[in-house]
């Protein structure tokens, strides 16, 4: 006959248990860090030793999944005299299997019992083993497929965590699909996600609480796309050079059809992904999830937790940010840097693995924006080659020692094994970007989200990136800030030679008929002045006026930091080098034309016709100096010098002056259209019939030569058209924030 059992007993065991169970619970939330497990136990009774097993199934849950404390079943029968003897109970053993497994470390299978280790690969399997589970966990795995919660009908299970589950739903009232989230009623989820309306983020509709259950429904925007895991998982299955923009939207259609949905249209979105190499879709995701991350920093938001299965993806593969569990929000009452931190290791910056470890003194006071840049760059990185750009065991984190030496391989560049598994076709600006986000020292990395996006956007120009990070061994690549000044002095030389040469040639003869030796001995001696001195002072001024791009430029090359207002107005200041080498050239040509004619009035007395002859010559000369050294400056400013500046800082604000630019050349190069024609009608106004003759050869060679010149500018002009076109497709509007 078998002992009658007593009710009454189990009942009391179990309430002791709930209500350790309570209060140890309580506590972790309260603090976010480890409490003292011997403060929870009972005094020496049989309750004990089960007491202590269902308080390290709790402690077990919140170090590994909900904050990064991590403690193996090892160090606890280390330090608890009631586990050392005989096995440690199966329970336990299953909870720190799951544990691990679910906080994305690589359990070794083989060190647990086989029924254990045979659920590794199951998505869903995990059941706590808690004797007295609270009463909100209960209610969260007793919602099942099928089931109405408030007013949603809960049509397929998208994905579970530790503390939540996500339902594809049918929302009642709305007569709509949305994505709902039930979980326990903690953290600020969804008063974070309320302060965020942004395309490249989950845009959450509302949340509605189930006091009765202590349960939180959060329902957002349905992503049918899947997560960039499985992405991710695609991959690692493919060759690098079977990867492009397809892969991206094999996955999202494989995806939807998993879930019972069609596979979309095409539409103009999922055309531009389909040609794009991998190097290419993979930077069009980060520009994306980058000014995500930007916005959300402007409105006070960091999200802590940057990782593939925290990306979801449209049914035309756009990328939106979710899961802002256990982001901080500065204007969220009653949170703190402290509250709900952990994040998965594998993608933290060094400062942020710093933050979790227990005997270092960061915080995650300590974190802001540069840290969720650094996790982007890793998720990034990853996508690219298939596996992340560190050397980290397969139970990276496991304990203090693994996770000293995760710090440790952080704090270096990455090595060189890792940047030569980067794909043969991946961009040196690609790879440029990449390594300054996972810069170890945070000063070393893009400031924020927005300067990471517009370096990724040059990364989908072909054009723009051979601009701005040219092939090593070209000529381009080896220039330096003292070339733009060679530039700009032997421009402006050069334009006043040419203006001096043609007004020479055509006024020479008519100065031999006009005026007495003596006569042209003194004009001479004013022009001969004015050479000496117009020439140089406009190559010095010129070169004054442009200091700001060569001083920036070569502080940047020294290693100087700059705030983004100087690199912006240097690069502005790049852009209109050419119209100061112009402009300045013709302001002295029309100072030499008023002086010239101050020097006709004093010293001659030819008719006034003569005079505006030779001003006009003058202004036709003017002419050539603008024309002519504008292409020739602005060609290789763009091509050489202002890309050299666009691998620093923001560049949303280079938009306008570079279209500003554009426009600027079509006016210049009808200036290079119109030299002949203006020479022909200053050549012939006042002039008699044996005063042309004596200039037919200068009008002739200046129409032939003018023709010559409009085709080099129109060819330079065609070249910086599209090298500009290229820039402003790159070159991203600013970013919107509230």
């Amino acid at each position: 006959m078998e002992p009658a059992i007593d009710s009454g007993a189990v009942d009391e065991t179990r309430s002791l248990l709930a209500a350790a169970v309570a209060r140890f619970t309580a506590a972790w939330e309260q603090a976010g860090e480890p409490p003292d497990l011997l403060e929870f136990l009972p005094p020496a009774t049989q309750s004990r030793r089960l007491c202590l097993i269902e308080l390290i199934k709790v402690d077990l849950e919140y170090r590994w999944i909900r904050y990064d404390f991590p403690k193996r079943l090892a160090d606890y029968r280390a330090e608890f005299a009631e586990l050392r003897t005989g096995p440690l109970p199966p329970d336990l053993a299953y909870e720190e299997f799951h544990a691990l497994r679910r906080s994305g470390s690589s359990p070794d299978p083989s060190i647990y019992p086989t029924e254990i280790a045979a659920t590794a690969f199951s998505e869903h399997d995990y059941r706590s083993t808690l004797i007295a589970r609270p009463q909100a966990q209960v209610a969260l795995e007793g919602i099942e497929v099928g089931d109405r919660v408030d007013d949603f009908d809960l049509l397929v299970e998208l994905g579970a965590g530790a503390f939540a589950r996500v339902f594809l739903a049918r929302q009642r009232s709305m007569q709509r699909l949305v994505a709902v989230k039930v979980s326990q009623n903690h953290g600020t989820e969804s008063e974070t996600l309320a302060q965020l309306d942004h395309e490249n983020i989950v845009r959450v509709f509302d949340q509605r609480l189930l006091a009765d259950r202590e349960l939180k429904l959060l329902y957002m925007q349905y992503l049918p796309g899947g997560t960039l895991s499985r992405v991710l998982a695609g991959v690692r299955s493919r060759e690098p050079g079977d990867r492009d923009g397809g892969l991206l939207l094999e996955a999202v259609d494989a995806a939807m059809r998993d879930k019972g949905g069609l596979v979309p249209s095409e539409s103009d979105t999922r055309a531009a992904v389909s040609g794009l190499s991998w190097p290419e879709t993979v930077a069009w995701l980060g520009s994306r999830l980058a000014r995500a991350l930007d916005y959300a920093v402007g409105n006070g938001v960091l999200h802590r937790d940057i990782k593939p299965a925290n990306v979801l993806l449209t049914a035309d593969g756009v990328p939106k940010l979710a899961d802002f569990n256990i982001s901080f929000s500065m204007h969220v009452a009653g949170t703190s840097p402290l509250a709900y931190f952990g994040g998965s290791l594998a993608y933290m910056s060094p400062e942020q693995l710093a933050a979790c470890h227990p005997q270092l003194p960061a915080t995650a006071e300590d974190l802001d924006g540069r840290s969720d840049v650094y996790a982007l760059g890793v998720v990034l990185w990853e996508l690219l080659t298939g596996r992340r750009p560190f050397d980290d065991e397969s139970r990276a984190g496991d304990s203090e020692s693994s996770l000293e030496r995760m710090l440790r391989l952080r704090t270096h560049a990455i090595d060189e094994r890792h940047l030569a598994e980067l794909p043969a076709d991946c961009p040196p600006t690609l790879r440029r970007v990449l390594v300054k986000c996972l810069a170890p020292r945070r000063e070393d990395r893009w400031p924020n989200g927005a300067a990471l996006a517009q370096q990724l956007d040059l990364c989908q120009d072909a054009r723009a990136r051979d601009l701005v990070d040219p092939p090593s061994h070209s000529l381009r690549a080896k220039l330096g800030p003292w070339s733009l000044v060679v530039l700009i002095t032997v421009a402006s030389l050069f334009g006043d030679v040419l203006g001096m040469l043609y007004a020479n040639l055509h006024n020479h003869p008519l100065w031999v008929l006009w005026f007495t030796p003596e006569q042209r001995i003194k004009l001479q001696f004013v022009g001969n002045a004015l050479a000496l001195v117009t020439t140089p002072s406009a190559i010095l001024v010129t070169n004054y006026l442009c200091r700001r791009a060569f001083i920036v430029w070569r502080g940047v090359r020294r290693g100087r930091d700059y705030p983004p207002e100087t690199l912006s107005a240097a690069r502005r200041d790049t852009l209109v080098d050419g119209d100061r080498v112009a402009l300045l050239a013709f302001c002295w040509w029309m100072l030499a034309a008023v002086a010239a004619t101050i020097s006709l009035v004093v010293y001659t007395d030819i008719p006034v016709g003569h005079i505006v002859n030779l001003i006009g010559t003058l202004l036709v000369s003017g002419a050539i100096a603008v024309a002519y050294p504008f292409f020739v400056v602005t060609f290789f400013v763009v091509r050489c010098f202002y890309p050299r500046l666009l691998t620093h800082g923001e560049t949303a604000s280079d938009h306008d002056s570079l279209r500003a630019l554009a426009r600027r050349c079509t006016r210049y190069l009808a200036v290079a259209v119109a030299i002949p024609l203006i020479g022909v009608i200053a050549s012939l106004a006042f002039l008699d019939a044996q005063e042309l003759s004596l200039v037919l050869i200068p009008i002739y060679g200046l129409c032939v030569a003018g023709v010559l010149g409009f085709l080099g500018d129109y060819w330079l002009f065609r070249q910086t058209e599209a090298d500009l076109r290229a820039f402003e497709r790159a070159v991203s509007a600013p970013v919107r924030r509230k």
